[in-house]
């Protein structure tokens, strides 16, 4: 990789918690290794002034998204909607996210889910913004809100993407980039599999820190500079340089978030 290359994590929570004793340390890591660029999803009201708190720490290098996150859209979901449709009115956000539909790990506020995620596209039309997609077991369920959704003014990027072949080229038919991270270098992550097939051009890339570290080190803290491991593997499947996919996906990044 050559010193100049800017390498671009469009998906990471830096304001988490598992950050606290060493965030510095951690962000000094990632821009030694070239990634430069942060892009932040959030995750409810109880999250934002740790982000606004990170941004203003590092201003050169952070950049905020909105969103209620599936996985807590609960009884609270429309104050919470609120909370997101006040912030996105009084200041610059780059996406709305991460937003979706999360049927891993509770399938009782299903109904609320779907509507928090519709509401929020709309939102997104509104400011003319990107969307971030959060999804976990609910392909099917997502497809059908993009769809009813679709339109010129509807992109974005499918976060963590981890379906099938068929269900890329469907994502990508709604004007989304495939968010590719840690999974791609797993045994059974099977997204390498057919990810040759897919032109680069629908590609960013994105840790998920402090989730869903890549190999060598999965099971343990993810973090930004781990990136690297990520483009590795892509160079592989491409037949590209390092440099080229990381100059590639974050050229696809400015092409989604416009910054």
């Amino acid at each position: 990789m050559n010193s100049t290359t800017i390498i671009t994590d469009t998906h990471t929570h830096l304001y988490s918690e598992e950050f606290d004793q060493d965030r510095d340390e951690m962000m000094q890591r990632a821009i030694n290794a070239g990634v430069t660029r942060f892009f932040i999803p959030a995750i409810d009201a109880a999250a934002t002034q740790s982000m606004y708190d990170l941004e203003q720490n590092y201003p050169d290098y952070v950049f905020l998204m909105m969103g209620l996150h599936p996985t807590y859209v609960k009884d609270n979901y429309l104050e919470e909607l609120q909370h997101v449709e006040t912030e996105l009115s009084k200041r610059k956000f780059y996406a709305v996210g991460e937003i979706g539909i999360d049927l891993y790990w509770d399938k009782t506020h299903l109904k609320e889910q779907q509507i928090a995620f519709k509401r929020q596209i709309q939102l997104a039309k509104q400011y003319k913004l990107p969307i971030v997609i959060h999804c976990r077991e609910a392909f099917d369920e997502i497809f059908e809100i993009l769809e009813e959704e679709k339109s010129a003014d509807l992109f974005g990027i499918f976060h963590c993407f981890t379906g099938t072949y068929e269900q890329a080229l469907q994502a990508i038919s709604y004007n989304m980039k495939l968010g590719i991270g840690g999974v791609v270098t797993f045994k059974n992550g099977k997204i390498d599999q057919f990810l040759h097939q897919i032109d680069l051009k629908h590609i960013v890339l994105e840790t998920d820190s402090p989730y869903l570290a890549p190999i060598p080190y999965r099971g343990k803290r993810n973090e930004s500079s781990y990136l690297t491991n990520v483009i590795a593997k892509l160079a592989k499947i491409y037949e590209l340089s390092d440099t080229e996919i990381a100059e590639l996906t974050t050229q696809n990044s400015k092409d989604v978030f416009g910054i």
